[in-house]
């Protein structure tokens, strides 16, 4: 049985150990190991973590399978003042794909959002992801082409997906 709560300061040693599974191999043959351990550092330390927990801007969810902490995702309701949910982090653990969990997620984020009088869904995913076609499968559409800035000469090259809900 699956179990979604939501993540507290306590917590992170949780989401870091999801993310330090995750990124090698969503991010590996994308982008650089510097980059990477770049990208690590920058959204998954400790004081990185603790700091976006605590502003509450982004609400952190842990994910169970009953045995395990299988994923983590994090939202942003009424993202830019919007009826928008913005998805900013969702990571399942390698072994847990194929099995219905990302849409198993992408339905409890729904209803998260429709709680919040959301119409629309919004992430941003990497050009170069292999989840770019589960996010089209399932209803996204792309909106948008964005380069980030994130330091060090580094850029997150994605599209911006949105979905109707």
């Amino acid at each position: 049985m699956i179990t979604i709560s939501e993540a507290a300061i306590t917590d992170i040693p949780i989401i870091q150990d999801i993310a330090n599974k995750t990124w090698p191999n969503t991010y590996g043959e994308i982008l650089s190991s510097e980059q990477l351990d770049y990208m690590m550092n920058l959204i998954y330390s400790e004081e990185s973590l603790l700091n976006q927990i605590q502003k509450r801007q982004q609400l952190f969810f842990i994910v169970n399978d009953g045995i395990a902490n299988i994923a983590f995702f994090s939202i942003e309701h009424q993202y830019n003042n919007e009826a928008i949910t913005r998805i900013n982090k969702i990571y399942i653990l390698p072994q847990a794909h194929g099995k219905g969990i990302g849409k198993y997620l992408i339905d409890a984020i729904t209803t998260l959002a429709k709680e919040k009088e959301s119409k629309k869904l919004s992430l941003n995913v990497n050009k170069y992801n292999k989840a770019l076609l589960f996010y089209q499968k399932i209803g996204f559409i792309i909106t948008n082409e964005v380069n980030i800035e994130i330091g060090k000469g580094y850029l997150m090259e994605d599209f911006v997906m949105e979905k109707s809900i």
